[in-house]
């Protein structure tokens, strides 16, 4: 990958729990098109990554989810693991951050149980979307448009299952934070194959 995301400011949100090659990955690849990158989470400081069930390397949160402004970011990307999205879920500051940016029609990456925090900000009702088979009956509940892929876009929404996904995601989100406006109005959705 070039600078395709050059001037491009991107938001990772993510907490306690955040499954460590979800993020890493993902990061990478943002940080290597060229993207300015801000590592946010509940509060500042060390962050526990997990692999799988263990305990993984740890990470430093730059910012507070409740003291940035949705308007400074050009996308986001939100990281599965168990429990990281529960926990960003029952945050009001953090469904408020991703749901300004869905209002503002910006692109969204979400991979494995990231996908509910779109839930509780309530932006996957009309959408089609993947995620770990778990969330399957919350997203249907939820108004989404549960399908089994490796990865599919929505418009401005692009998701994934699992670690195995990670490089058909990756390239997805690079590809979509790169297009120049804003993805807001009508979505279309498309598998994408790599």
């Amino acid at each position: 990958m070039a600078n395709e995301l050059q001037g491009k400011r991107i938001a990772f949100l993510f907490t306690e729990g955040v499954e460590q090659v979800e993020l890493e990955k993902p990061l990478e690849a943002v940080r290597d098109a060229g993207a300015e990158v801000d590592l946010i989470s509940l509060e500042t400081g060390e962050v526990q990554m997990f692999q799988h069930h263990d305990k993984g390397d740890t990470i430093e949160a730059t910012k507070a989810v409740s003291k940035v402004e949705p308007t400074d970011y050009d996308g986001l990307v939100l990281p599965g693991g168990v429990i990281n999205p529960d926990i960003l879920r029952t945050d009001e500051d953090a469904v408020r951050f991703v749901r300004t940016l869905f209002d503002r029609g910006k692109p969204v990456g979400a991979i494995c149980h990231g996908p509910w925090t779109l839930v509780e900000a309530d932006v996957v009702r009309g959408r089609k979307l993947t995620s770990w088979p778990s969330l399957k009956t919350d997203i249907r509940n939820a108004g989404g448009d549960w399908t089994d892929a490796e990865c599919l876009e929505d418009g401005g929404l692009v998701t994934s299952r699992k670690p195995d996904d990670l490089p058909a995601f990756c390239s997805a989100i690079v590809e979509l934070f790169a297009k120049d406006q804003a993805t807001a109005g009508p979505r279309t959705t498309e598998a994408v194959t790599l």
